[in-house]
């Protein structure tokens, strides 16, 4: 058989639009009603999903290396149906970029038989189908001459399936970004570009410093000791603090704290969450690309004479600690409590030590947690702590019921109850020799099977508040007079976000700077008439 590249272009689109789209399917299918007017319209959104495949793969295979291009983006297919299918997720530069950054122990955690069965599927078989096709040799004028005809037959296909079914398509791109973010490959080849050009590719020649004139002033002679607690994937509506039927928080019930019920993430992503709440800028003009030349809060606090030390028992810290004493607690070496993996409560280890080192400054301690990280919920939490029965025993979510997915997370948030609790009891030994403060907020939250959807990432126009809505808790202890917890907590129902970390975090340090910003430190929002 002896084929052109151009119809190795069709063939493949056709061959991509019907076995690699069965999420943007399903949901098309799910969201219209079924009367023979829509159904023709959504039937049409096929042939609209493959003239539009076309016209791509035809751009970028227009060369002699096309069966390579056209083999990546069978790989681009079977990833991101995959997640689709599975975790009704989808590719985007947001999801590259966590990628990008997550180790191997985690990625492990996603990589199941199924996925395996995609990339056989999608992937290797029809690969070894094009490369073992004789491709009939043309010379470059003509295929460039059949390509461009491709380009064109097909663009005139996709402006008469607009004309001819106009009113639905305004509304479909309007209203729908959702639903197209399922097209698979596109969205994924279009992620791919914007994460090469404003990731891989960005260069920024200097490095920017903020707070160049933070200090601590010399009247303030206490010393302050603060543990600040980064969550993993918890979602605010499955605290019971915050009214979640379920007592998830019995430990921290009893504790003299503040929750906060309404808290915005900055992403749904810890790659994009954990930079932002240490940077100046606000979620709406936080760049990640930037971010990583750019000094956060934990530089600030640095200059101004505050002792800073990172423990990770997560992924990293996503470069937020790059400059800052760093110890990283998934190694057994250093993390004392480790079975299956290592725990989060081995981060107090020997803190003991280090603040005695330090003993004649001011103290920060951020403690990164694995959390609630999925989908392999029921490797998060030692056996003998997993309460809510039956639990989902494997990290194909698919496989197991509602019931048991939320038991499984659940029983991630009741062991983060018990990590907190030890960390307050941890802290309340300094009481009396620093003005402690405690702090905890999750980076984002986590979809359970709503609607099809499971884990996080989306784009945050289109995630729901599973994935956006966190858990922040503070705490002071008793020799602490710079905050007053009444009427801290009279706000903790009102809508805040990652904004306020950066300086809440240069409030507990009495820092002065000009990058200071005292209405969106949390200890004003009690006292100000407007709330902050």
């Amino acid at each position: 058989m002896n084929l052109t590249s151009a119809r190795f272009v069709v063939l493949s689109s056709f061959y991509i639009t019907v076995f690699g789209n069965f999420a943007l399917f399903n949901k098309l299918i799910d969201w219209y009603p079924e009367s023979g007017s829509s159904l023709l319209a959504v039937a049409s959104l096929g042939l609209f999903q493959f003239l539009l495949l076309v016209v791509i793969v035809s751009a970028v295979t227009c060369h002699g290396w096309f069966k390579w291009v056209l083999g990546l983006i069978f790989l681009l297919t079977a990833v991101s149906s995959y997640f689709s299918d599975t975790f009704g997720i989808v590719i985007d530069r947001q999801m590259l970029l966590n990628a990008f950054e997550t180790n191997a122990a985690e990625a492990s955690d996603l990589f199941t038989i199924k996925f395996f069965g995609y990339l056989l599927g999608l992937f290797i078989l029809p690969t070894i189908f094009l490369f073992k096709i004789k491709v009939f040799q043309q010379r470059i004028f003509r295929r460039l001459t059949a390509h461009l005809l491709l380009c064109v037959s097909s663009l005139s296909g996709l402006a008469l399936l607009v004309f001819t079914f106009s009113s639905f398509y305004v509304s479909f791109f309007r209203e729908h970004y959702e639903l197209r973010a399922y097209s698979s490959p596109i969205d994924a080849i279009y992620a791919s570009y914007q994460f090469i050009k404003k990731d891989l590719m960005a260069h920024q020649s200097v490095f920017m410093s903020i707070g160049d004139d933070a200090e601590v002033p010399e009247d303030d002679i206490h010393r302050e000791l603060m543990i600040l607690v980064i969550g993993e994937t918890a979602r605010s509506d499955h605290f019971s603090l915050n009214g979640y039927e379920r007592f998830t928080n019995p430990l921290l019930s009893k504790r003299d704290i503040v929750s906060f019920s309404s808290v915005h993430s900055c992403g749904t992503s810890t790659a994009i969450s954990v930079p932002c709440m240490f940077s100046i800028d606000t979620k709406s003009k936080f760049d990640v690309s930037v971010a990583s030349g750019k000094e956060n809060a934990l530089d600030v606090l640095t200059r101004a004479g505050v002792s800073v030390l990172w423990r990770d028992n997560n992924s990293s810290s996503k470069g937020v600690a790059d400059r800052v004493t760093y110890e990283n607690f998934r190694d057994p070496k250093l993390n004392p409590v480790c079975d299956l993996e290592c725990r989060d409560v081995g981060m107090l280890s020997g803190l003991d030590q280090f603040i005695q080192s330090h003993t004649n400054e001011d103290i920060l301690i951020v403690l990164h947690q694995m959390g609630s990280h999925g989908p392999a919920y029921h490797e998060r939490v030692p056996k003998d702590r997993q309460h809510f029965q039956p639990t989902c025993q494997t990290n194909q979510l698919d496989q197991c019921t509602s019931a048991e997915i939320i038991n499984s997370y659940d029983n991630t948030i009741l062991y983060t109850d018990y990590f907190l609790d030890q960390v307050l009891s941890f802290l309340g030994q300094y009481d009396d020799a620093y003005e402690t403060v405690f702090m905890y907020v999750s980076d984002h939250g986590e979809s359970l099977g709503e609607k099809g959807i499971y884990l996080h990432g989306l784009p945050y126009v289109i995630a729901p508040e599973a994935q956006t809505l966190v858990p922040m808790i503070v705490g002071f202890g008793r020799n602490n007079d710079d905050f007053d917890i009444t009427k801290v907590s009279r706000t903790k129902d009102q809508a805040i976000s990652h904004d306020v970390v950066f300086h809440t975090l240069l409030g507990i340090f009495e820092v002065d700077s000009d990058v200071y910003e005292f209405k969106k430190d949390l200890k004003w929002f009690g006292v100000m008439p407007d709330g902050g």
